[in-house]
């Protein structure tokens, strides 16, 4: 084995000095004054012929192509230089070609199929070169005895070279002897490369003289030629393949009969048995799912269509079907390992199963869905009362290497009735009633027709959303957001408004969700973050006296569980060369406190970027102080509904006053959002709130009215530009 491998380096490193040489003297010999059109073409058709247009010799995996005669033509007409080149590029590309067909082919077999074109073809030239300086006389003048000459020399120089090296890299690798291998191959090598050479002389005298029907009755000949050789080498191939089988089957038959009596007895009797257990695995595993060992969607169906049947012909006859999702549970997929998903799937089924009576069914749909049947519900009320009986059960921890994994479930009922006609139609409308149930955030929900119409309309509006991202029809507004203590403007929060061009502006709560249940938040949020940072980045330019500004910009749940968020937000820090100071990601409380370990990391690296941080509509979610304190943040933010009813003495005063206070202990920043009067401003700049934002200001505004507003040097004087908006906006329909 070790001589073998030391033959073939020994052969390739022969091969490698003669093949660069080669290529270093086509490059310095190339005839850049005869490139053109003619030379491209029929290098183009040269390449990708060699690839489709092949005979296979027999009985080896040599292939031959009409591309040697291209070749041949390539050197007649362009020189030899232009024909080694080409040489290099065919043998490299029908090589690749063949490796990625699945023909065994190793690099190093590609390198010396490349090589042995180069050395071939260049040996070639120099021979014609030595012994004709000049082609042209040949092929335009009548003497047939020196153009006769000159194709044979050519072939007969072509295939020398290239059957010795092709052969005696064939006979390493096949332990037999280079003259057993030439022998072998040297009779239908000689044939196609004389034949190729006497192509290739034909249709460059034609060309010379521009002879058109010379040039066909060439073509055509060759290709009835190139047709009945390759018919010939199939039936040659077919025949010897059908004599190996014949041979195989007369050696094996002996054998395999006397097998056959002596098990044929046994194999009666047990026959009958594994085709009753084949039987009955092959039904298992159609109707039932591998993870949970629960019947799946198949069995359900099939379970469904029963029960339809019977509803038809009793119009008493009534059962519901609840359609279940479980919430974020991707986050424990992610957080958590798919092995771990895959235990809180079976104990949920299992858990199901459990809550379930006599009768009833359950099926695993796969992923975190799950269907049951309740065959005798007759109404609503009794499903409704068995879906939470299983959300509760569904939300007790579920105990995994000494941690405790908690998740919930959103349910759709659908009662059943004769009126379906077909078990989709009732897992669709109970699918249905489940994302109802996941936008109202309940445990159950119970469909009606309307839900129906409502999931057609929002299909429609998420193909017009995907329509919008692409055609770039989503346009950002920007709220200001100012400093409570001497009313200036400090920055903008960056809002998506969306003007459809049928509809006019679809209000975000039409279409957010939407975005977010399809992952089309994220190009959303990058549309919207780069827009906002490059306007940012011109305001700043257009007006140095306006100081620095911040650009807040809204991360969605979603996107912030992408592990790729924060690399985007540097590329488009990157890209429209904003100061990262300048820029405020605004995170809300779930986002965060959903996996607080993950999402502190993610912070880290968020601020890293040297982008400050804010927890959005704070005081409305879950945040636990004990992590509070952990988080890498620059600001708070509370919600606009503590704003809007802070009278004295309120709670909603109250939670302000304690979450200023909190704020101030950790060293963060407040932005109070939602202020409409004068009295909330009063009252918040008394309680130390650092920056605020509404309507009192001003409502989102698209970018050209922004400029009104550097106009208005001294904000303060107008307490925050407020009438002066008000005059601007006059007559001005904008959405929230």
């Amino acid at each position: 084995m070790q001589s073998k491998e030391k033959k073939l380096k020994t052969q390739l490193v022969l091969l490698l000095p003669l093949g660069i040489t080669a290529i270093l003297w086509a490059i310095l010999s190339f005839p850049f004054e005869k490139a053109g059109a003619g030379l491209i073409l029929l290098s183009v058709v040269t390449v990708f012929s060699g690839s489709y247009l092949r005979i296979q010799i027999p009985r080896t995996k040599l292939h031959l192509t009409i591309s040697d005669a291209l070749i041949f033509l390539t050197l007649l007409v362009y020189g030899g230089a232009a024909a080694t080149i080409l040489a290099a590029l065919e043998a490299g590309f029908s090589s690749f070609n063949l490796r990625t067909k699945g023909v065994g082919m190793s690099f190093r077999t590609m390198l010396v199929n490349v090589l042995v074109a180069v050395v071939s073809v260049f040996s070639t030239a120099i021979v014609v070169l030595f012994l004709f300086p000049s082609t042209d006389p040949i092929l335009k003048g009548e003497d047939t005895t020196l153009f006769a000459s000159l194709i044979g020399i050519m072939a007969l120089t072509q295939f020398l070279v290239n059957s010795v090296f092709a052969s005696n890299f064939i006979a390493i690798k096949t332990d037999r002897t280079l003259w057993e291998v030439w022998n072998e191959y040297c009779l239908s090598l000689l044939v196609m490369f004389c034949s190729g050479a006497v192509m290739a002389g034909l249709a460059a005298k034609a060309l010379q003289k521009f002879e058109v029907i010379q040039l066909s009755l060439v073509v055509g000949f060759f290709g009835l030629v190139y047709i009945t050789y390759k018919r010939y080498l199939d039936d040659v191939m077919e025949t010897a393949a059908r004599a190996e089988q014949a041979e195989r089957t007369r050696a094996e038959q002996p054998e395999s009969h006397l097998s056959e009596l002596e098990n044929y007895v046994g194999e009666l009797e047990k026959s009958g048995e594994a085709l009753r257990e084949s039987r009955e695995k092959f039904r298992h595993a159609a109707y039932h799912d591998a993870l949970t060992r629960l019947p799946n969607r198949n069995f359900v169906i099939k379970t469904l269509k029963q029960l339809l049947e019977e509803a038809q012909t009793d119009s008493a006859k009534k059962f519901a079907v609840l359609f279940l999702n479980l919430n974020r549970f991707r986050l424990i997929n992610e957080s958590l390992s798919h092995a771990t998903g895959d235990r809180i799937i079976r104990e949920i089924g299992k858990v199901i199963s459990e809550t379930l009576g006599e009768g009833e069914m359950v099926g695993h749909f796969g992923g975190d869905e799950f269907a049951v049947i309740l065959p005798q519900c007759q109404d609503s009320s009794a499903a409704i009362a068995i879906a939470g009986e299983i959300a509760e059960r569904i939300a007790e921890p579920v105990r995994f290497r000494n941690r405790e994994v908690y998740t919930t479930v959103s349910i759709g009922i659908a009662v059943g009735s004769g009126e379906y006609v077909y078990a989709e139609d009732i897992l669709r409308d109970a699918d249905i009633a489940m994302y109802h149930a996941k936008d109202e955030r309940k445990v159950s929900v119970v469909f009606d027709k309307a839900m129906r119409v409502q999931a057609v309309e929002r299909q429609q509006v998420e193909t017009d959303l995907r329509y919008a991202i692409v055609c770039n029809e989503l346009e950002v507004f920007y709220q200001p957001i100012v400093r409570l203590e001497d009313a200036t403007l400090r920055g903008f929060e960056a809002l998506i408004r969306w003007n459809h061009p049928t509809r006019g502006f679809v209000k975000p709560n039409e279409f957010i969700p939407i975005a977010e249940t399809t992952g089309l938040i994220i190009p959303m949020t990058l549309q919207i973050l780069k827009s906002s940072c490059t306007q940012l980045v011109d305001w700043e330019k257009q007006h140095p006296t306006a100081g620095a500004l911040m650009m807040s910009v809204n991360i969605s749940v979603t996107h912030f569980a992408d592990s790729r968020l924060v690399d985007q937000v540097k590329a488009i820090i990157e890209e429209t060369g904003i100061r990262p100071s300048s820029l405020k990601l605004e995170i809300t409380e779930g986002a965060v406190m959903e996996n607080a370990e993950a999402a502190i990391e993610t912070l880290k690296r968020i601020k890293s970027a040297g982008v400050s941080i804010s927890i959005d509509d704070f005081g409305t979610g879950y945040s636990s102080l004990s992590y509070l304190h952990k988080f890498p943040l620059d600001y708070l933010k509370i919600d606009q509904s503590f704003v809007n009813s802070m009278e004295e003495g309120s709670e909603n005063l109250e939670i302000i006053r304690t979450i200023i206070a909190l704020a101030k202990a950790l060293k963060l920043r407040i932005i109070a959002e939602g202020i409409e009067t004068r009295e909330q401003l009063e009252k918040l700049r008394s309680l130390g709130c650092d920056y605020g934002q509404g309507y009192l200001f001003s409502r989102p505004l698209p970018a050209s009215f922004i400029e009104d507003l550097f106009s208005d040097a001294d904000m303060s004087k107008s307490l925050p530009g407020i009438s002066y908006f008000a005059d601007q906006m006059s007559g001005v329909e904008l959405t929230h």
